[in-house]
């Protein structure tokens, strides 16, 4: 049960980084909009980790 929380968690953060990619384009802020990118990339794949551990798929 506690994986899922965190796949939620996790997947919460990912969307407010897509969010937040899709405004600093923008505002053709470059510094942010690589900040932004890396962390949507970072949490997007730990939560899919997280969920495909959690439902099987992976060990």
């Amino acid at each position: 049960m506690q994986h899922i929380v965190l796949a939620i968690v996790l997947l919460f953060v990912t969307l407010l980084a897509v969010v937040s990619v899709i405004r600093q384009l923008k505002y053709k802020n470059l510094f942010a909009l690589a900040f932004s990118a890396i962390t949507a990339l970072a949490f997007g794949f730990f939560s899919i980790a997280t969920i495909l551990s959690e439902i099987g798929i992976i060990n």
